[in-house]
Order: structure tokens, then sequence, then C-alpha cells
């Protein structure tokens, strides 16, 4: 009998700025699967997780939008908590880092590095907006690379050139909120001494608690020798004030992962656990994070060293995985290959995505694309024309002759016998997080099952005389295979899984009740469990998240255009101007567009002809309050084909954006005359 582990496991926390895409899916899914086949075991294994939700981007989205940063990541949690729900993430407690428990402990952590001496102010130079009038953290900085003069470069680093830096060193700064020019002020920080565990770092590192190639990518680090780390950020920020200093916050990457202590503290809190059995530094129970290569530094040197410095414990493992690619290209929203879960969820079903994704996770870092060719095929050959098709062929015969009721006897033990052998084996795949060879190795035994009925032929025996016995023991024979392939897929199949527990008359099933066959048992009458994936849907898909995304960016780009101090684009000469034809139009009529957030629909009156056009002030009109008023738009652009139909134009509105946003009144249009120009 195997010992019972206890077992905390996370992913990383999504920031709280916007809905969940595939790339977050991929994660959660891989995290999921392996905590819920470790609860099939009877481990006590609890899975955590929360919103990761302070910076400066919250701060600055919540202001574009009108609303405050309290306001906002509430709304983004509930639609996060609600697509996590819909793609069967089982969490077992899903939290917020804006939290009175995360706040508590970040302020622990801190005081007893401080205490320790692993905490120092220095002075620095910083890059200072002074019309926001506020600190830019580095990726608000944007100017020409120092190194190859690339433009629009963040001031970190350089997507041309790949160089690092800092954004004093740019050329041309400008700043990426307003369009100033920044300057450079001093201002006092705090920053966390991580030389001051080089050498338990690097132990920790070579005994397997990252994989082997991060260990020897971290090298690097230390090489170069581990820098002090910036862990404050000025005013005005969104997080918690560091505690004994003016004006000063917690850099999000400071209090972020403390967050998988305060969401587990919260679940302690509900459900009678034991916080420090899982987090005092002694502790001997296992704690496991998953999340993927670009945030390894911080979560396999910074991390490590501050739970280390405050006495609390490491985790046993950091499991890593590498990015996702959609049909062999990298998440864009310019071709369309940006989607979003919720945008998914509208047009396929949920347990297709944790299937393929299962197909394709190893331990290993290697990115992972998603084909919708190669998903539609693995998804319609595999589920729907190998496992569940075994159900369907055997349950009508089931139903029709024998009344819902299982043989006493089956047919083929040695048959049966081999998909149970095959237990252990998938259980060490499981265990490893080599979905894919487990997967794998399913789908081999679901084709020793069909082989099995295709050469019974159930459907000629059930018209031969006095052969009942032997079509009754065919048929529960194949039932009994189909309830073992769908235990071996349950972690991966939750839902599919439940439905088909509730067609077998079985509850709960766990991974030590494989032995246990249906004979001389009653079960439900069929329904179908899955349908196959239709061509047409991937494309609707596809079409919608072109759609979502252009619509995003144009709403994005007028709020650029009415920021009065949004940086001067390229001049051009009066000629170039002449080209534009601005009319003043009139709106008579507007409406809600199905399934868009920010667009309405606007039918314009120019005076010679009507025009349709699609715009991004949703956030700032009801559809009635649009009516007779007018507005400018930009006659002469070019048509384009939406999902939602044909955007002939694009209307002009000024203000800041989000509830501030301004056309003409009906006066104000009649004054101003039918055209521009």
């Amino acid at each position: 009998m195997q010992t019972k582990r206890k077992i905390l496991i996370t992913s990383a926390l999504p920031y709280a700025n916007g809905p969940l895409h595939m790339g977050h899916l991929l994660e959660v899914i891989q995290t999921d699967i392996w905590s819920r086949f470790l609860k099939m075991q009877q481990h006590e294994c609890y899975y955590v997780c929360a919103d990761d939700a302070h910076g400066t981007p919250i701060m600055l989205h919540a202001e574009k939008l009108g609303i405050s940063p309290e306001t906002l990541i509430k709304q983004v949690q509930a639609d996060h908590q609600a697509d996590f729900a819909d793609f069967a993430i089982g969490f077992d407690n899903y939290y917020s880092t804006h939290s009175p428990e995360n706040q508590e402990l970040a302020n622990l952590i801190y005081q007893r590095l401080q205490a320790a001496g692993h905490i120092v102010s220095r002075t620095i130079k910083q890059a200072y907006d002074p019309l926001k009038k506020m600190f830019l953290p580095d990726r608000y900085v944007k100017g020409e690379c120092p190194r190859c003069g690339a433009v629009d470069q963040y001031g970190d680093n350089c997507e041309a050139c790949g160089a690092t830096y800092t954004p004093t060193e740019l050329k041309n700064p400008v700043s990426a909120i307003s369009g100033a020019t920044p300057e450079q002020r001093d201002s006092e920080h705090l920053f966390f001494r991580l030389s001051d565990f080089a050498e338990d770092l690097q132990s920790w590192l070579t005994q397997g608690s990252v994989p082997k190639e991060v260990s020897n990518k971290l090298r690097e680090w230390f090489e170069e020798g581990l820098a002090d780390w910036n862990i404050s950020r000025d005013a005005p920020y969104f997080g918690f004030q560091i505690p004994g200093v003016n004006d000063k916050y917690f850099y999000v990457w400071m209090d972020a992962p403390i967050g998988y202590l305060s969401s587990f503290k919260n679940l302690c809190s509900k459900s009678n656990l034991d916080f420090d059995e899982y987090w005092k530094a002694s502790s001997e129970n296992e704690v496991y994070h998953f999340i993927g290569k670009d945030i390894i530094n911080f979560h396999a040197l910074f991390w490590p060293a501050m739970l280390q410095g405050a006495d609390f414990r490491k985790p046993n493992a950091i499991h890593v995985h590498g990015f996702l690619t959609i049909d062999g290209q990298k998440m864009s929203k310019s071709r369309g290959t940006f989607i979003k879960a919720r945008t998914y969820l509208e047009h396929l079903n949920a347990e297709h995505l944790r299937y393929y994704f299962a197909t394709r996770l190893s331990p290993r870092i290697d990115d992972i694309d998603l084909s919708f060719d190669d998903f539609t095929q693995r998804v319609n050959a595999d589920l729907v024309g190998k496992v569940v098709n075994i159900a369907s062929r055997c349950a009508g015969f089931i139903k029709k002759r024998f009344d819902n009721r299982l043989a006493a006897t089956l047919d083929k033990p040695e048959l049966l016998q081999q998909l149970i052998d095959a237990q252990a084996s998938i259980a060490q795949n499981y265990e490893n997080r080599e979905f894919n060879r487990a997967m794998r190795d399913i789908m081999g035994l679901a084709d020793l099952a069909n082989q099995y009925i295709d050469e019974q032929q159930p459907w000629v025996i059930a018209k031969q005389d006095g052969q009942e016995q032997l079509l009754h023991q065919i048929c529960s024979t194949g039932i009994n295979l189909f309830r073992i392939l769908m235990l071996y897929l349950k972690p991966v199949l939750p839902k599919t899984t439940a439905q088909a527990e509730a067609f077998l008359n079985t509850s709960d099933v766990q991974w030590d009740s494989l032995q246990n066959n249906l004979i001389d048992h009653e079960i439900q009458a069929y329904k179908p469990l899955m349908t196959r994936v239709e061509k047409e849907k991937v494309e609707a898909m596809m079409q919608q998240s072109k759609d979502e995304n252009a619509a995003a960016q144009a709403t994005s780009s007028q709020t650029e255009i009415m920021q009065s101090a949004s940086p001067i684009a390229e001049t051009i000469n009066f000629d170039d101007f002449m080209k534009v034809d601005l009319r003043i139009a009139k709106i008579i009529a507007a409406d809600h567009v199905e399934g868009a957030d920010k667009l309405l629909k606007l039918q314009l009156d120019i005076g010679n002809e009507t025009r349709q056009v699609f715009a991004g002030i949703k956030s700032a009109y009801a559809p009635e309050e649009l009516v007779g008023r007018y507005t400018v738009m930009v006659a002469n652009l070019a048509p384009r084909k939406m999902r939602f139909g044909m955007s002939e134009g694009m209307v002009l509105a000024a203000g800041p954006g989000g509830k501030d946003l301004w056309i003409l009144s009906p006066d104000e249009g009649a004054q101003a005359g039918m055209r521009i120009k």
C-alpha cells in the first residue's frame, strides 16, 4: 500500500489586467491534470492560485477606464474564475494578491529579511514623467536602442538586437504614458541582497529543484555575480505600502509570489488546515510550482532566496513549460492567433483542448504548438472515434435487449486484465508529468478495445438465434473496457468522465477501483458524451479572434489619438492632409453589437448617403444616447470587413478614454455643417 502524501501545488498567477488567453490555459491545464491525478490516488493534495493584482499597468488601466483599481481587479477576477470553471480547473482556492493575508505575509517576509540584514537602501537615478508626475517603470520608457539604433524600443531591452540596458541609456527617450521627455531624478530605494544566498541557491538548483537545462542557464547569473534586487517602487503605485517607509510600495514581483502562501493561508482559515505544516522551514510536506519559462529568474532565484531569508521552506521543485504557439506562429493580435479563453469556449469544447494539450505536454521545456488541423484530427480520431465510440457501439444492445443490465459474466477476461495491467505504467507517466506518453498508451488500449468489438461483431450476433448470452457478454465486456479507459482519462476529462460515471451508474471513481468490474450491474440509458470538432467552428473562432483583436487595436488607436499629450506622429504635408475626407455625420441609429465588449453599431447620415460604422465608444455611451447627435467621421477610410459586418469609416471623438469620450451635440453638429476639409 502506497504512502499517502501531503502536497501543495500552485500555478503562476494571471495578471489582473485583462482576459485569460490560450497561454494561461496551457499552464493551468497541465497543473490541474497533475493535481487531479494525485487526488485520484487519494493523496492529500491542494491546488491554489490567485490573481496578481498590483502594479503600474493595473493602476493606469483603471485610470483609463475611469474606475478604481480595486473595481478593475474584482471585475477581472470574476471573469478569470468563470473561464477557469468552464475549463474544469479544480482549484481548491483561488484568491487575490490584494488581500489582507498577502499584505500580512509581505510585511512579515520583508521585516524578517530586514532584521537579518538582507535589505539595504541606496539612491538611484530614475526616469520621471513631468506631466504624469510619476517615476516610470522601465517598460513605460521608449526610445532608440543604444546598441543598434532601433526605434520604439522599451527601456529595459531591445526586441531588434536583444540588448539589455537601463532607461537612462535609451536615445531620445519618451514616456509611453504621456509622450513627455522623461527627466532623470534621484530616488531612494530598498534592495534585497540576493548575493547573500548565492551559495545556497547554487546548491539548491543542482538538487533536482528545476529542470537541468534551467539550472545550466541560471549559471550565467552566478558567473556575472548576483546583483541586489530593487523591491520598492515610488508613489503613485497600486500595491502595498512598505512598512516604516513613506511613499514606497512593494514592487509587484515582491508580493506576487507571496500570493502562493496567502492563497493557501486563506484556504487554511476556511478548511481548518495547518499553514505551518506546509510552509515552515522544516516542513517535510511537498510544495510544487508550475510556471512558464519566461519567469524562471523570479521563481528560481529571487523567490527561494526570499523564502530562505524569511525562514520559510523552499519548494520541492519548479516545473517549467515552454511557450505556446498557434498554428506554428507566436500568439499575435494582428494575425488573430491571440485567442482568448472565452472566445474558444463560445465555439469549441473545453475538454477537447484539455486532451490536446495533454497529448503534447511532457516534463521538457519545449515550446508547444497548437495546430488546429492536428487538434481536429486528434480529438475526432481519439476521443470520438476510439473512446466514446466503444460505449455508443455497445450501449444500444444493452438497453434494447437486456433492459440496461450488464451480464453476470464477461467475455475475454484476459483482454480486460491487459488493460488493467497497464495501470502502473500509466500512473507513472502521470506522476512524471509525461502526459503525452500516458495519452499515447491509453489510445493504444482503446485500439485493442475497438479491435475486440470489430472482431466480435455484436451487430451480426444480434441477428443470430440462440446467441443472446454471447451478445450480452460481448457488449458488457465492451462497456467495462470503456470504463477502464475513462478512469485512465479522468484527470484530463473530468466533465466527460462525470457524464460517463452517470451513464455507468457509478460515482467518484478513484484509481484503486480499477479492479472492480461491473457485472450484473444496471447502467443508465446512453446519451452522446462527445461530438466531433467541426472545421467551421474552428474557422469561426479564429475569425472572431481576428475581429476582436482588430476592434481592440482600433479602440486603442482611437484612444491614443485622443490623448492630448501623446507623442506627435511623423509630420505630413498639406497634400497628405487634403486626402483625408472628414465629414460631420448625423447618428440616425445606434445598437449594441452582440459578442463585442466595446463596440456599438452606428448608422451615419453624411448628407448624400448612409454609412455603417462600428465604433469603440460603448464605455461612454448607451445606444439611445447617441441617436440625433453629430460626430466627425473619416469618410474615405477603406471599408473593413469584421465578424459583425462591414465598417465603412471611422468615428472620431475627444477625451482621455473610458467613460470620458465626447462627440458633438445636435446643436453643435448643425452649426458645424456637413463637411470639414
